[in-house]
C-alpha cells in the first residue's frame, strides 16, 4: 500500500498549452492517503480517467510530479510503480480457467504453490466465484469475467493500490450493489488504497469513505458522503449530487438583506454580512430534502404556487414558484401537500451562500 500524492500536477493532451481551456486535467495538489477507499466521481469528460492514468503511469503529466509514500515516480512505468488497475471491460484470459486468472499475478511472482491456492480461495470467496474455479472463463457473461478482472487484482498483497476505472459499467444493475458491498468488505478486511473512478453518485457514495468529486478537469471537492450533501463547497456538487440536485436562487445584496431576484421578496438576512463585498453572482442554495411546504402560513413562510406534484412511492416530489423562479421540495409520502398555494420556508441552518458558484463561510 502506498500514500499517492499529486504535487502542482497538470496535463495537455496538446503539445504547447497557454490557456487554462488547454489543459485536460487543471492543476492540483492533493493527496491520497495509505488506505484510503476513494471514489473520483464527476461526469464524462471532466478529467476523472486521465488523473487515474496518471497514477498508474499510462500517461505522464505535462507538468508537476507522482509521489509513493515521498518518492517521484512520474518518470515510472505501470510494472515498476506495482499498481493493479481494473478497466472498464475485463480483460481475462480467455484459454485459462478461472482459478488460473486469479492465480496469474502470484505466478509471475514466483510466490509459493501454497500461498497461490491460499490467495486464491480466498478471493474467489470474497467474489463469489468459488464455484466456478476451474471453469473457462471464455463462457462466462461480463460480470463473472468483470469479477475475475477485480480479483486479479486483490489477489495480490502487495500493491500500492489498486485503481477501477468504470468498472461496472457492464454489470447487470440488480448485481451491481453485491459487488460494491464485496469491495467494501474486502477493504474493510484488508485496508488497500483503493481509487474507483465512476460517473455514478450511488456508486461512489456507497462505496467510499472519501469522495472527490471533479468538474471541467479540476477537483472542486473532497469529503465524506455527509459533507458533500450537506455542505457542498461548489454549485457542481450541489447540483450533481442528489436527486434531484440542490435549488439556487439567484440574489441581489441590498440594505434589507438578500432579494430574490426579479421580486421584492427578501432571502437569507443571517446570510446578507457575508454577502458584501463579493464578487461573482450571488445564490441561495438548498437542498429540497430541508425546504419546508406549509398547507397554513408559517413564521418567516413564503406565500408559493404548487405547479406540480410526483407521488414517487416514498416520497413526494413538490414543484413550487417563487416569484419567477421554481424549486423543488421533497416532501415524506404521508406529507400534506397544499393544493394550489402553500407556505414556503428556508431553514437558515440548511440554506448556503454562494458567491461565483463558491460557498461562503
Amino acid at each position: 500500500m502506498a500514500r499517492i500524492e499529486l504535487r502542482d500536477l497538470a496535463h495537455a493532451y496538446g503539445p504547447r498549452p497557454e490557456r487554462e481551456e488547454d489543459y485536460a486535467l487543471k492543476r492540483a495538489d492533493f493527496a491520497w492517503e495509505d488506505g484510503g477507499a476513494y471514489a473520483l466521481l464527476g461526469p464524462s469528460g471532466c478529467g476523472k480517467t486521465t488523473m487515474l492514468n496518471i497514477i498508474s503511469g499510462l500517461v505522464r503529466p505535462s507538468e508537476g510530479k507522482v509521489l509513493f509514500d515521498g518518492k517521484d515516480v512520474t518518470g515510472l512505468s505501470p510494472a515498476a510503480r506495482n499498481i493493479a488497475q481494473v478497466f472498464q471491460f475485463p480483460v481475462v484470459y480467455d484459454t485459462m480457467s478461472v482459478g488460473e486468472n486469479l492465480a496469474f499475478p502470484l505466478k509471475n511472482r514466483g510466490l509459493p504453490r501454497a500461498e497461490i491456492e491460499e490467495r486464491v480461495r480466498e478471493v474467489a470467496q470474497m467474489l463469489e466465484l468459488s464455484p466456478m474455479l476451474h471453469q473457462r472463463a471464455a463462457g462466462l457473461a461480463a460480470d463473472a469475467k468483470q469479477k475475475i478482472s477485480v480479483g486479479r487484482g486483490l489477489v495480490r498483497s502487495d500493491v500500492a493500490a489498486i485503481l477501477f476505472d468504470e468498472p461496472l459499467t457492464v454489470i447487470d444493475p440488480h448485481l451491481k450493489w453485491r459487488l460494491r458491498r464485496n469491495l467494501k468488505e474486502i477493504h474493510a478486511r484488508f485496508r488497500r488504497t483503493l481509487v474507483y473512478v465512476t460517473h455514478d453518485q450511488n456508486e461512489a457514495l456507497t462505496f467510499a469513505d472519501k469522495v472527490v468529486v471533479m468538474h471541467e478537469g479540476q477537483i472542486v471537492q473532497t469529503g465524506t458522503p455527509q459533507e458533500l450533501f450537506e455542505e457542498p463547497a461548489h454549485r457542481f456538487v450541489g447540483f450533481f449530487i442528489g436527486s434531484p440536485g440542490m435549488n439556487f436562487l439567484p440574489v441581489e445584496g441590498d440594505e434589507a438583506g438578500l432579494r430574490l431576484e426579479g421580486t421584492d421578496i427578501v432571502l437569507g438576512r443571517e446570510l446578507a454580512a457575508q454577502a458584501r463585498g463579493r464578487s461573482g453572482r450571488l445564490e441561495l442554495g438548498i437542498r429540497p430534502e430541508f425546504l419546508e411546504l406549509h398547507e397554513a402560513p408559517v413564521a418567516d413562510g413564503l406565500e408559493a404556487a404548487l405547479t406540480e406534484v410526483q407521488d414517487l412511492g416514498n416520497f413526494k416530489l413538490a414543484t413550487v414558484r417563487l416569484g419567477p423562479h421554481l424549486l423543488k421540495v421533497k416532501l415524506h409520502e404521508d406529507a400534506a401537500v397544499p393544493q394550489a398555494r402553500g407556505w414556503l420556508r428556508l431553514p437558515p441552518t440548511r440554506t448556503r451562500l454562494y458567491a461565483g458558484g463558491r460557498l461562503i463561510g
